[in-house]
């Protein structure tokens, strides 16, 4: 009988954005869309880079 074999798991690595969570705080901003002024309210949205799953993006 042969030894068996073990595989390791690999981890997946964090997102550099939401570092992990998948949600990124952003400042809610007031007014025009270009000239809006940033109030000292945050809210929170889903992280774009990973897409919400806190997971790095590949490739």
């Amino acid at each position: 009988m042969s030894p068996r074999k073990t595989t390791r798991r690999q981890t997946a690595k964090k997102c550099p954005s939401c570092k992990g969570t998948g949600e990124i705080t952003e400042s809610v901003r007031v007014g025009r869309a270009r000239k809006g002024q940033e109030t000292a309210d945050r809210q929170t949205a889903l992280c774009l880079a990973c897409l919400g799953s806190g997971q790095a993006p590949t490739g």
